[in-house]
């Protein structure tokens, strides 16, 4: 697993019913982008977190895909 600043950690709930968590990554402190991570989740908490089989990484969104100029 390897991220950048920026992008979201996802950590999908591991039984029935529990919600994912999820957050921004803040600081990565593994090399060439390997956890460990420092992650601000949705809820404001910062924790430093080495994720396991049951996280995702998702990319860097960029705002201005998708839209056309006018002209």
């Amino acid at each position: 697993m390897r991220a950048h600043i920026g992008e979201r950690l996802r950590i999908h709930g591991r039984i029935v019913g529990e919600q994912d968590k999820a957050g921004e990554i803040i600081e990565v402190r593994g090399t060439e982008g390997e956890p460990p991570y420092v992650v601000r989740f949705d809820d404001g908490h910062e924790r430093l977190v080495f994720p396991g089989p049951d996280a995702q990484i998702e990319p860097h969104r960029n705002p201005r895909a998708g839209t056309r100029r006018q002209h």
